[in-house]
């Protein structure tokens, strides 16, 4: 079958690793299915594999991919959850949990193997390319936003940086749950887009806010970290799930932090149940994910390149 797969591991040049061609048909162990996909999305994560973070030599050639929605064995319009061994399903009951790509091969190709249990219906409303967004990044954002921030309808919140998958979702997900939602980017053009996905009002990274939020949802990093301590109320709640500018920021601001207790939270991708509200939510209010482009899987060294330069606004799709 045809893929797109980590063949080596290149730090300062990732895309040099990226190989397509013929891979084998997947392994299907007991209690595991085959999905054929329709559409996949690009995430950060694919890039960091292909530097070699959080994936060893042994593990090469891996196809890439967490994301996919496709049709299973009988026929059904399906969504994958792409946390595998989540509470030992499909897998042995000590096996730790970990994100499609890892250690089991991913979605950047024609069939997918995922157990049983991962599989979800897809909602007749959302297109396959839309659905392909959800599991990693628009999930992400809904874990960050309603379980980790613990915001409600009415309260405020700032999302740095923008433009990303996770950021983009988190301004449409805030504002169609009646949330004050406050965004940042370097970029103007993507700041008025921020406007138009439901943000109340946006800002050059650092700006001073009008007020200080309930809470900042951070996957800049480095270059953005103190400016979301400084925009919180004192109690508020910093969500962070990534570090696209770096992970030292030169400054924690621990002061601030137990001065004004302020609560920081990590956050990484939800849970099936999460992705099933996340579903239906859209399902239901009408939300859409944001589709900065759709390709081909044959050009995915495009979308590659594009998410690399941060030439983006929402999420690359690939369709197969």
């Amino acid at each position: 079958m045809f893929a797109a797969y980590a063949a080596r591991f290149d730090k300062d040049e990732p895309l040099n690793g990226l190989e397509l061609g013929e891979r084998p048909e997947p392994v299907v162990p007991p209690g595991w299915t085959t999905v054929s996909v329709r559409a996949a999305s690009l995430n950060h994560h694919d890039l960091w594999s292909l530097r070699g973070v959080g994936l060893g030599e042994e593990a090469l050639p891996m196809i890439l991919g967490c994301d996919a929605a496709g049709v299973d064995t009988d026929g059904n319009e399906v969504v994958l959850h792409s946390v595998i061994g989540q509470t030992g399903h499909g897998v042995g009951p000590r096996e730790t949990r970990t994100l499609l790509t890892e250690r089991y091969q991913g979605t950047f190709a024609e069939r997918v193997a995922v157990p049983q249990w991962n599989v979800l219906p897809k909602p007749p409303e959302l297109s396959f390319e839309e659905a392909a967004c959800l599991p990693t990044a628009w999930l992400t954002a809904y874990r960050m936003l309603f379980t980790n921030a613990g915001v409600r309808p009415g309260d405020s919140v700032l999302v740095q940086g923008a433009g990303g998958g996770v950021a983009t979702a988190a301004i449409v997900l805030a504002a169609a749950a009646g949330m004050r939602v406050f965004a940042t980017s370097r970029d103007e053009v993507k700041r008025r887009r921020a406007l138009d996905l439901g943000a109340e009002a946006v800002f050059a990274p650092g700006e001073r806010l009008p007020r200080r939020v309930d809470a900042v949802l951070e996957t800049v990093g480095a270059a953005t970290w103190s400016h979301s301590i400084k925009s919180l109320r004192p109690g508020g709640t910093l969500v962070i799930s990534g570090a696209t500018s770096g992970f030292n920021p030169p400054s924690t601001e621990l002061n601030r932090i137990f001065f004004l207790e302020l609560k920081v939270v990590g956050s990484t991708m939800g849970s099936k149940e999460e992705l099933a509200g996340l579903l239906n939510f859209c399902a239901a209010k009408g939300v859409r994910p944001v589709l900065d482009s759709t390709l081909p899987l044959e050009r995915v060294r495009e979308g590659f390149a594009k998410m690399a330069d941060g030439e983006l606004f929402g999420k690359i799709v690939l369709t197969v």
